[in-house]
């Protein structure tokens, strides 16, 4: 997927439903077209008797006006919430095997833990968003949680990951010794608390009654100790967060864009303690960047989940081609291309890392063109950017540009070879020691010579490579890589001398992805280039020696596109 040539920032997180702590309010998503009847048993509308509130009352608050609108059709009485509450199979299932993301993300804990000692710092998963009304959309933890926990898949709504700092214990001739795993100056380190919304008994009316977060709804969630052996973390229920945050004697920082609710809360917290906002405020994003960066240099774990989410997507990608029959005979044939992709990251994977790219014809121009809604048409390119993000989150981000009819053009084959070369020259300097900028740079010097020989540029090629031309860049205006891994656009947070400017280590993961894109109504460039748009993109692992393209079992040469193309149509 295309980026800008500085790294974006960060997705902000819709706004939490709920207080720390507190019981969920109504709604939440509804699987085979449910209602959704949610809220908690104590709720106006879940009266003793099927008592029905009075909007009209003096004191009849919204829950009451809310109460009187409802459309529920669920038993109410005392003899029902019997019923549900007995009758059920003790559940009793053996303790879950350590994760094996576990150790892994132990380690990262403990890097954090160096950075910021004798400080309580606190990552949240992010809340439930709605999408509309009463339905939310899949629930995926903010990435910076999943690399300290090891959560993946839709787990776990509302939690909070909190590194509590342990104190010190100094005696005899140790005293100048620091202590503990991760520990920095000063510190005993960091105990790792992970605090979610554990699985209730179901004598309680949350496992019927809320739709939201109730068991009889949407499932059953782990139990404590469950969650303690698959994850190796201390767990705790959710509603001791506010105890644990107020207890005062360590300095507060939290990922602030993760859950706004908490967010405001630790804000809070800080201000009636005396802190100064601004500096809080920094010292958050502090955090923030040491997260991102930590995740700059992958390890073995994450570059195995690299791996199987590229091999997924090549599986994704062969999908494609063979449903590009039927794509050719519907209205929005961009939409079977898309669709094709998206059964297989269901299938092999959490889902999509990022809306899938199906742009065929001039829509290939359009950088990130998610609409999808075009026809597929004979003759023409179908340029695909699109990734399957496997249960750990970590996401693939893979582009091809395919002939429709299996073979190109001329001018479609001239302008895909001269991206194939482009990107061949990002490949040469991908290798330790060299910076991340040379990619870039490298791949802009083979676009600028290819129009420059196509008498595109208007000015001499130097003075297009210049810092005062780039008039190559009017047909390529985003940059040619980026970092890859728990996010689309990996390690967005880091110092730029940490990512644009840095060097090149073994265990980097990222993308080269030059493009050429001739928009249809481009009066600078011939006729016969107008309407084409080509990007190819591959994930990029950095070795001892050079670099493994994870990608290249898609095929890149126009000569072998053609042959891969026609062995999967038969």
């Amino acid at each position: 997927m295309t980026t800008p040539t500085t790294p974006a920032s960060q997705t902000t997180t819709a706004p939490h439903q709920d207080g720390v702590g507190e019981p969920a309010q109504p709604g939440g998503v509804q699987p085979g077209g449910a209602t959704a009847e949610g809220g908690s048993a104590l709720s106006p509308d879940q009266r003793p008797d099927g008592d029905q509130p009075d909007p009209q009352a003096p004191d009849a608050g919204v829950a009451d006006r809310k109460a009187a609108r409802s459309h529920r059709q669920r038993p109410t009485s005392t003899a029902f919430r019997a019923l549900m509450a007995s009758g059920w199979a003790p559940a009793e299932q053996p303790a879950p095997a350590l994760a094996e993301a576990a150790p892994f993300a132990a380690a990262r804990r403990a890097e954090i833990s160096r950075l910021f000692p004798g400080e309580r710092l606190v990552l949240p998963a992010g809340p439930l968003k709605t999408r509309s009304n009463d339905t939310d959309y899949r629930f995926r933890a903010h990435s910076a949680f999943a690399h300290l926990t090891g959560l993946g898949g839709e787990r776990e709504p509302d939690a909070v990951l909190v590194l509590d700092p342990r104190p010190v214990e100094r005696t005899g001739d140790d005293a100048g010794d620091d202590a503990g795993d991760g520990a920095g100056a000063g510190s005993g380190g960091h105990e790792a608390v992970l605090l979610f919304r554990p699985r209730t008994p179901r004598t309680s009316e949350e496992f019927f009654a809320d739709a939201r977060y109730g068991e009889f709804w949407v499932g059953a969630r782990p139990s404590l100790a469950d969650a303690a052996a698959e994850l190796g973390l201390t767990c705790r229920d959710i509603a001791e967060l506010e105890d644990l945050l107020g207890d005062g004697g360590a300095p507060l920082r939290v990922v602030p864009d993760a859950d706004p609710a908490l967010t405001a809360r630790v804000s809070s917290l800080r201000a009636g303690a005396g802190a100064d906002a601004d500096a809080s405020a920094i010292a958050d994003d502090e955090l923030v960047v040491a997260l991102s960066e930590l995740r700059l240099v992958k390890d073995e774990h994450e570059v195995e989940q690299m791996r199987l989410a590229v091999g997924a997507s090549a599986r994704g990608f062969a999908d494609i081609v063979r449903a590009l029959p039927q794509a050719l005979e519907h209205a929005r044939g961009e939409r079977v291309v898309e669709g094709a992709f998206a059964a297989r990251a269901r299938e092999d994977g959490n889902g999509v890392g990022y809306e899938t790219i199906a742009a065929a014809g001039e829509h290939a121009c359009t950088l990130h063109w998610t609409r999808n809604d075009g026809p597929v048409r004979a003759g023409e390119l179908v340029l695909v950017d699109a990734g399957v993000e496997l249960d750990s989150l970590y996401t693939a981000d893979v582009t091809r540009t395919l002939p429709v009819d299996g073979e190109f053009t001329g001018p479609q084959r001239r302008v895909y070879q001269a991206v194939v070369d482009a990107a061949d020259a990002s490949f040469a300097v991908a290798r330790p020691g060299s910076r991340f900028r040379d990619l870039h740079e490298a791949a802009m010097r083979v676009i600028a010579a290819r129009l420059d020989e196509w008498g595109l540029l208007g000015v001499s090629l130097e003075e297009a490579l210049s810092e005062d031309g780039g008039q190559h860049r009017r047909w390529m205006v985003h940059g040619t890589s980026h970092h890859l891994g728990l996010d689309v656009h990996d390690c967005a947070q880091a110092r730029r001398e940490m990512y644009l400017d840095a060097v090149l280590e073994p265990g980097m993961v990222f993308t080269i992805e030059p493009g050429l894109y001739f928009k249809a109504d481009d009066e600078l460039v011939p006729q016969e280039l107008r309407g084409i748009g080509v990007r190819i993109e591959d994930d990029v692992l950095v070795t001892a020696d050079g670099c493994e393209n994870l990608s290249g079992m898609l095929p890149r040469d126009p000569d072998d596109v053609e042959a891969w193309m026609s062995s999967l149509r038969g």
